[in-house]
């Protein structure tokens, strides 16, 4: 006999995870469409390097703009832009998967507006500290640098409980340790693009807003700060 209320063998993603991996994902399929001769004819072949053109965020871009004191919209819409376009539809998957899987953690938490704060300040941040830290000389696109801001909010809901329970709080940044140690590895034996200074900024990012986003961040570190007065 059938439960009336049966529980779900897996919770339901957020919608707002969801949608913005359908946004990766439809994106991704409309430049593979191109790419293989399924729409647009046969200018549709340059339809990705044409978005990274466009959308890519360019650090020379940025220079440019603050050298000159023009902040045109189609340049600053860059800064958001840029974690949708991919190199790849394994780059698409790849980063989409880490996305649904820390995304879905960090909105159930902090709700759906703190994800996408997350998501797009850590983009932000990302894209400014590839500028600064490195020559910027190749574009930089992906959504990795926002994911790692996930993973950065991740990191942070771990480090909190593990500082309630009494653990060790630095088991909370395995998996950041696990994966700036793949791309070292990386580094050692291949030449790879400096996009890592993103991905940890965006890390960074993604922890640090933590304390703000959580649900009553702000008032406790308002009531923390008059405690010390």
């Amino acid at each position: 006999m059938t439960p009336s209320n049966p529980n779900n063998a897996v919770n339901p993603l957020p919608p707002v995870v969801v949608a913005l991996f359908l946004v990766l994902l439809a994106i991704e399929l409309y430049f593979q469409a191109g790419s293989n001769g399924l729409a647009g004819g046969p200018s549709a072949v340059g339809w990705r390097l044409t978005a990274l053109q466009r959308y890519g965020f360019s650090g020379e871009i940025l220079r440019w703009m603050w050298d000159t004191g023009q902040w045109p919209a189609e340049h600053l819409i860059r800064f958001v832009s840029y974690p949708f376009i991919h190199v790849s539809f394994t780059q698409t998957i790849f980063a989409g998967v880490m996305m649904l899987a820390m995304g879905k953690m960090v909105a159930e938490v902090f709700g759906p507006i703190a994800f996408l704060a997350v998501y797009f300040i850590s983009a932000i941040v990302g894209a400014l500290a590839y500028t600064v830290l490195t020559d910027g000389a190749l574009p930089l696109i992906g959504s990795f640098p926002p994911v790692y801001g996930l993973i950065g909010a991740f990191t942070w809901l771990l480090w909190r409980k593990m500082s309630l329970v009494g653990e060790n709080q630095f088991r909370a940044f395995t998996l950041i340790g696990f994966l700036m140690g793949i791309q070292l590895i990386f580094a050692l034996f291949f030449e790879v693009s400096k996009d890592w200074v993103a991905d940890l900024a965006g890390f960074a990012t993604g922890f640090m807003l933590s304390f703000l986003l959580v649900p009553g961040g702000w008032a406790k570190i308002l009531a923390k700060l008059r405690q010390e007065k």
